[in-house]
């Protein structure tokens, strides 16, 4: 008869992870609910409910798995009452902001102010996959976030979303292709036919000297346009969520401003 051997964790030890994933965490929080304010709060209750329910766990999972599963188990219900984006959010966005006179003021604003507030067309891009990952439905959004940008296995998904493997499988196939479908009709980063052209203006707006071409052909997912195929376009994409942190990246300061400004939008819209 085996027995299961029962992994006691100690405050200390919680505490050590805890600091170990902030990081991810608060990125990844950021990435779902798209509020700063909502995700500083869901890291501290993160902790507080792991500090409060240390004795229940038993090493089923490594501790930043448990963790982030209950982070997660908190954003679901802060992400219930409020609505999934539009997949054309920022042609929304867009329209909005020319509309209104204080959105660019407040950008220009940090530009002139900040250090982290320096427009980039990596940044961006990793800005619209958060806003276009969030028309997805929240479960392929989140196995896609949790396997492709936080390289979590897929049996540790399935214990943070309390599901199956094969569910968790369908909610990265389904996302992924739809995604890609959503990336091939918008970005013209990548396509010609694309309908989005933000990358170009906003390069043209914050960096009028700069010239976006030389610039964008600088990006490894753009070099590769022509040469591969969509699957491996949305993992470059994901990669430069991987090396990009939204809270200390040198555009930070910038694309916060912005994604704010899309949560305010798509609340009203």
């Amino acid at each position: 008869m085996l027995l299961k051997i029962v992994v006691l964790m100690t405050a200390e030890q919680l505490e050590s992870e805890y600091v170990a994933c902030k990081g991810a965490l608060q990125s990844y929080l950021l990435r779902i609910t798209a509020s700063v304010p909502d995700t500083e709060d869901i890291v501290q209750d993160t902790y507080l409910k792991a500090a409060e329910k240390l004795t229940t766990f038993r090493g089923d999972s490594s501790l930043k798995t448990w963790l982030f599963a209950i982070a997660t188990n908190l954003a679901k219900d802060n992400m219930r009452a409020r609505k999934r984006w539009s997949e054309n959010v920022t042609d929304i966005a867009r329209e909005a902001a020319h509309e209104d006179p204080n959105f660019f003021r407040e950008a220009k604003h940090l530009q002139n102010t900040s250090p982290y507030a320096q427009f980039e067309i990596r940044e961006h891009i990793a800005f619209c996959f958060t806003c276009i990952a969030k028309s997805l439905p929240l479960e392929q959004q989140l196995s896609l976030l949790l396997k492709e940008v936080y390289t979590f296995k897929l049996e540790e998904i399935a214990q943070i979303l309390r599901s199956s493997l094969e569910m968790i499988k369908y909610y990265l196939h389904t996302g992924r292709t739809k995604m890609i479908q959503l990336f091939d009709g918008r970005c013209a980063l990548v396509s010609k036919k694309g309908v989005c052209h933000q990358c170009s203006e906003l390069n043209g707006l914050y960096n009028p000297k700069q010239k976006f071409q030389e610039e964008a052909v600088k990006i490894e997912m753009v070099k590769a346009a022509a040469n591969s195929d969509k699957e491996h376009l949305l993992d470059l994409r994901m990669q430069i969520l991987r090396d990009i942190d939204p809270f200390t990246s040198p555009a930070s300061a910038l694309q916060l401003h912005h994604l704010a400004f899309n949560q305010r939008v798509m609340e009203n819209s």
